[in-house]
């Protein structure tokens, strides 16, 4: 079954989904959202249509935001409202992914293959949804 990975900002949503053996994640949309319920509903869409394809959907992992040090960051309570509120919108377990300097990772390996800085903006949100579900996937593979 595939993983979806989901990077929420506060104007735009990344999602990635995990190949079915659940080693690599992939970027699949960048969605434009206004506000953490908006969020939640455009997210709970979406994964009703993953769980319909046929190779289904096995498990979700939202990126946490927290500062270096590891303490909370401004973004951490929508994020906390965003999983709970989802939570009530699926049965499918949702894990939490530290997202440290993701959305920074994904922007350097968007730089070395895309000038333009539109579209980067556009992939940026997916990009980081990619790195948190890899991260994720990789940890499950060493346990």
């Amino acid at each position: 079954m595939r993983v979806l990975g989901i990077d929420v900002g506060e104007r735009r949503v990344g999602l990635a989904i995990s190949d079915r053996s659940g080693t690599l994640a992939r970027p699949l949309e960048t969605m434009a959202v206004a506000g953490v319920h908006d969020a939640v509903n455009r997210v709970a869409d979406a994964i009703g249509r993953l769980q319909g394809e046929d190779d289904g959907l096995g498990a979700i992992v939202v990126g946490m935001p927290t500062r270096l040090d590891g303490t909370p960051t401004d973004a951490t309570p929508r994020v906390a409202a965003f999983i709970a509120a989802l939570e009530r919108r699926t049965s499918i377990a949702i894990a939490i992914e530290d997202e440290r300097l993701t959305s920074r990772e994904a922007e350097h390996r968007l730089a070395s293959t895309e000038r333009d800085w539109r579209v980067r903006k556009a992939r940026l949100d997916a990009a980081a949804a990619a790195i948190i579900l890899q991260d994720y996937l990789d940890r499950q593979v060493k346990k």
